[in-house]
């Protein structure tokens, strides 16, 4: 990602699309094939130093770039370079190219991250955990089932992604303020062919901004799902918890002071980054509405924001991928977690077999609620309390009521669940990877 947006490869870009605009204009007759030729046979991208030393006299980056390189490449280069062109006709097309390059980075890894939460989401189909609503037990669960929420959520930011990188994939060389005054429109077209991008509709100047915002939303959705994923290993990393631990290597310390110490230290570094990104998405909105047919307060916000979002995506989607990969899961602490109060995750249960012996639904409901209620407040098992009321009433026989309290149920209409998700596709990846690839070790990779 650093190459992508390196002070080289954006020269090297540039020159490329001057080229090929000689090119396009020789095809159409405009300039002789003969200068054409040469300027490709000797065009060298200037050094980032030299167009430095230029731009410091002309205050105009393109015109310090189109000098350096008539430098090197001779006369008819410094005739024919940059003909009819505007700054933004090389500027944009250069950056949808970069924009192009980072997003399919990017996107190879979110594949590698969406393979890796398949995998472990079906490694553990059936191990059962407590879900919670407002941080606070509600029903058994299953993990794999939590795990697949993410990955299907990560399949449609792949989706947004590719829907943005077709967005940005537009390139543009129709002159001054987007007529083609100066610019014949056939070397537009070929000058996008070579380079596999789609001439823009219309432009003035620039390539309308709504595209890069799209672009950049797409980037701030798939960090928050990222965070997402971080935040909930955060809290299952709680010692209160302890359900999951991130990844700690052999000799790594989690407190200078504490010797104890297992901090989710690369989920905290995601929610934060992730929080930079989505920040960006302001500041690219902002770029949509511009003076007239064009000014330049999108620049310098573009040349923060763009390198930064799809570098920090980039970044957050390694660390996901790293502590998804490198998960440890306890199975044994989630059950103890879901027995730890009792019975009482298995009150909607007995309510509905309360009501299906006869009971009317708000009476069951009052009665389930104050046998929880006392559980709760009393530290008394709720099961047998409301068992306790059940009996006496003669309400259920204790195999029916029992049978209320075993959590295989919760997760049996799963399977529909986990079909679909063996189904998704990953690149590189086949369907259905079994469990047991992963299994529960240190940690370390």
């Amino acid at each position: 990602m650093a190459s992508v947006w390196s002070e080289e490869a954006k020269l090297a870009r540039w020159l490329e699309i001057e080229v090929l605009a000689v090119e396009g204009w020789a095809a159409v007759g405009r300039i002789p094939r003969a200068d054409a030729e040469e300027i490709r046979a000797r065009a060298i991208a200037p050094t980032p130093e030299r167009v430095a030393e230029i731009e410091a006299v002309t205050h105009h980056d393109v015109a310090a770039f189109v000098d350096a390189a008539g430098e090197l490449a001779g006369d008819a280069a410094r005739r024919w370079l940059h003909f009819g062109l505007t700054s933004s006709d090389v500027l944009d097309t250069a950056l949808a190219l970069a924009l192009r390059d980072a997003v399919d980075l990017i996107l190879g890894r979110l594949e590698r991250l969406l393979a890796t939460v398949r995998r472990r989401a079906l490694e553990h189909r059936d191990t059962i955990c407590i879900g919670r609503t407002h941080g606070v037990h509600a029903e058994p669960t299953s993990f794999g089932h939590k795990l697949a929420l993410w990955a299907f959520e990560l399949d449609r930011d792949r989706d947004r992604l590719r829907r943005a990188r077709t967005a940005i994939s537009v390139g543009k060389l129709s002159g001054a303020v987007g007529t083609y005054s100066q610019v014949d429109p056939r070397v537009e077209e070929l000058v996008c062919a070579r380079l596999g991008l789609a001439p823009a509709e219309a432009a003035t100047q620039v390539i309308s901004r709504d595209r890069h915002a799209e672009l950049v939303w797409a980037l701030a959705v798939t960090a928050a799902t990222l965070e997402k994923i971080a935040l909930e290993v955060r809290h299952l990393a709680r010692t209160e918890v302890r359900e999951v631990e991130e990844p700690f290597g052999r000799g790594q310390k989690g407190s200078s002071a504490m010797p104890h110490k297992r901090n989710p230290i690369l989920s905290e570094r995601i929610c934060g980054m992730a929080r930079v990104v989505r920040a960006n998405l302001q500041a690219a909105l902002e770029d949509v509405a511009l003076w007239h047919e064009r000014d330049i307060s999108h620049s310098s916000v573009e040349r923060v924001i763009l390198p930064d979002s799809t570098t920090a995506v980039d970044y957050l989607l390694h660390l996901t991928a790293r502590v998804v990969e490198g998960m440890r899961v306890f199975p044994e602490r989630m059950r103890a977690n879901l027995d730890a109060t009792g019975g009482l995750v298995f009150s909607q249960g007995v309510l509905l077999a309360l009501v299906e012996a006869g009971l009317p639904r708000d009476d069951a409901y009052r009665l389930v609620q104050a046998a929880a209620a006392t559980g709760w407040d009393e530290g008394r098992s709720f099961r047998e309390v409301l068992w306790a009321e059940v009996e006496r009433r003669a309400l259920l026989s204790r195999e029916a009521f029992d049978a209320r309290f075993d959590p295989a149920p919760f997760v049996r209409n799963l399977d529909g669940v986990f079909a679909r998700l063996a189904k998704l596709a990953v690149e590189g990846d086949p369907a259905g990877v079994g469990p047991g690839r992963h299994g529960d070790g240190d940690g370390e990779r």
